[in-house]
């Protein structure tokens, strides 16, 4: 997809049809701000917009792989008031994350959830063509154990934003972020895989 202001009007039709949905985020930034040079709809504010009409089970939202510079000295204040689970990528750091998915599928139970997945996520020496980079990110085997670790919820869709082939001559980014695809494809409900 392109960025991630896409997820907004994705949610607004999947939340007519199934209701407030479950979220499972990965991304360097939980894109929940305000406002952006006057505008309230960009790229780093789909989340907050989503909270605003209510297309979000708040309960079942989970951010893997929060990072980077801020503004603010509280950065997830917004998004704990929001009963969100942040988990910061230092959380994350050399290890497996199979461990945390049992719990994120704890948490989503049976009901409908949503896969959104920003490219930024990722360490840039793995996807450096994005245009957010932050250091220190997860590796492409933690977003695999991400998604697979999803198989067998209530997966009502899912996307991969922010991929930006102009960033990245090597072509590693777009097929890091195919594969990703790829592999949300296979954790859909009633897909059979060997």
């Amino acid at each position: 997809g392109g960025d991630h202001t896409i997820t907004y009007p994705i949610l607004q039709a999947l939340v007519a049809k199934h209701g407030p949905v479950g979220l499972v985020h990965v991304d360097a930034h939980t894109d929940t701000g305000d406002t952006a040079l006057g505008e309230r709809i960009y790229h780093g504010s789909p989340f907050r917009r989503c909270v605003e009409e209510g297309l979000l089970d708040c309960g079942r939202v989970v951010q893997i792989g929060i990072r980077g510079s801020s503004y603010d000295p509280d950065p997830h204040k917004y998004c704990r008031e929001q009963g969100f689970r942040v988990v910061p990528a230092e959380e994350c750091w050399m290890k497996s994350l199979e461990p945390l998915m049992r719990e994120v599928r704890a948490q989503m139970g049976d009901k409908p959830m949503y896969i959104s997945f920003d490219i930024d996520g990722l360490d840039p020496a793995y996807a450096p063509g994005t245009g957010t980079p932050e250091i220190a990110g997860l590796t492409p085997a933690q977003a695999l154990e991400i998604i697979r670790g999803c198989k067998g919820l209530n997966i009502v869709g899912c996307d991969l934003v922010e991929v930006a082939p102009m960033y990245d001559v090597s072509g590693n980014t777009a097929l890091l972020g195919a594969n990703l695809l790829f592999e949300m494809l296979c954790v859909l409900p009633g897909v059979k895989t060997l």
